[in-house]
């Protein structure tokens, strides 16, 4: 019983000890340390940049506004890069309109020139202002005699327009399926007698306008080196002399589209009008299609029409011609200018009722353009045309007063 008892008490000592010890120890290594880093200027250095290193952390840590500082810059120097790159893409575009402009230049392909083109202007490109093609098919020669009776000039009147004006006007059309077919015949007698054709490489159906419309702004900057080029229906009024100023106060922009800009419904349905088989590139069923001008008229400038003419192996074609062409631009540095002028309703043959185009010519701001939403063009045009043109236009003697 005492052995046991002893046993204890020795456990008890020997673990007070350990304790004691390893107390001293602590003790004695911590002066020993303090006494070596006092010594040692290297520790001592050491140890104080780790100091201030872990200083610094903290001050950052309570300085969240140095770090929106470093991401302000960051964040404009990412937008100054996204208005570099973007400089330097129209830079590639003009310089490769510039050199396109130099080949053609350079060329000497007489066949590549329109009859009048030809007769006042050489073997050079013609520095106009502005190109009106218009849309016109082999089946529509009242739609375009009922056009030369009213707003476009015949004969040497349009020699002199684009002469002393810069304004070019062509009906625009490509050919029949079958070579020299009567269709083609007919427009070829036609052109002899007018001389207001601009024939385009192009197979004639009107599944094919968007093709249509890439090639006649390919083929006209080979032909006329324009600040502008416009399109329009042959079942649409234009007031040259208002479509002249009104791109008079955008010559100097570079990247316009000018036009009544719409976003119509995408139809996905089969067999309706402007039935859209690519309908499921622009989202849900229901969804609109982006901002575009709608098709009776639109103008682009210089630039935009190079950018089709470089380009046109590639420019996607959907169903609608003016969508086809909206889709053109989108990517670009395009500004698009939505001018209501250019889309005027017509005169109603009701007495009391007068509409957009009449009631703006009696106020003194005639219209650029008339035509009737329903019909998308003049309703029955061949009859109305005059009527539009007596109570809308904006009188022969405007045109060549327009200061161009």
């Amino acid at each position: 019983m005492k052995q046991r008892t002893t046993r204890i008490i020795s456990v008890k000592w020997i673990l007070f000890i350990c304790i004691f010890f390893f107390a001293l120890g602590a003790l004695f290594s911590q002066r020993i340390w303090n006494v070596t880093t006092s010594n040692d200027p290297l520790v001592s250095k050491h140890r104080r940049e780790q100091e201030e290193t872990m200083s610094d952390d903290c001050d950052n840590k309570k300085k969240p506004a140095g770090e929106n500082d470093v991401m302000g810059q960051v964040l404009k120097t990412h937008e100054a890069i996204e208005s570099l790159d973007k400089t330097v893409a129209m830079l590639q575009m003009k310089l490769a309109a510039s050199r396109r402009n130099q080949e053609m230049k350079n060329s000497d392909d007489a066949g590549a020139y329109s009859t009048l083109a030809l007769a006042h202007n050489g073997s050079q490109r013609a520095k106009v202002f502005m190109v009106i093609g218009i849309n016109t098919a082999f089946s529509s020669r009242k739609r375009r005699d009922s056009i030369r009776e009213t707003w476009m000039p015949q004969g040497h009147k349009l020699v002199k327009l684009e002469r002393e004006k810069g304004i070019v006007i062509r009906f625009m059309i490509g050919h029949s399926a079958t070579s020299n077919s009567i269709l083609d015949r007919a427009i070829d007698s036609e052109d002899a007698e007018h001389k207001d054709f601009l024939r385009l490489e192009h197979v004639e159906g009107y599944h094919e306008l968007s093709a249509k419309t890439k090639t006649y702004f390919s083929t006209a900057v080979t032909k006329w080196d324009a600040e502008f080029y416009i399109k329009v229906d042959d079942d649409v009024h234009v007031n040259l002399g208002k479509l002249a100023a009104t791109l008079g106060r955008h010559r100097y922009k570079p990247g316009v589209y000018i036009g009544c800009m719409k976003s119509g419904p995408v139809l996905s349905k089969k067999f309706v009008k402007y039935h859209e088989p690519e309908y499921w590139k622009f989202g849900e069923v229901g969804n609109k299609y982006f901002r575009h001008a709608t098709g009776q008229i639109y103008a682009i400038s210089k630039d935009l029409a190079d950018y089709i003419a470089i380009n046109q192996p590639i420019l996607h074609k959907y169903a609608n011609e003016d969508v086809s062409l909206g889709s053109w631009f989108i990517g670009l540095e395009v500004e698009h200018i939505n001018d209501r002028s250019m889309c005027c309703r017509t005169p109603s043959t009701h007495m009391f009722l007068k509409k957009d185009c009449e009631r703006k010519a009696q106020e003194g701001n005639t219209c650029v353009a008339s035509f009737d939403w329903s019909c998308s063009g003049i309703c029955k045009s061949l009859e109305r045309m005059q009527l539009v043109h007596q109570k809308c236009g904006e009188g022969d003697a405007v045109v060549w007063s327009a200061l161009i």
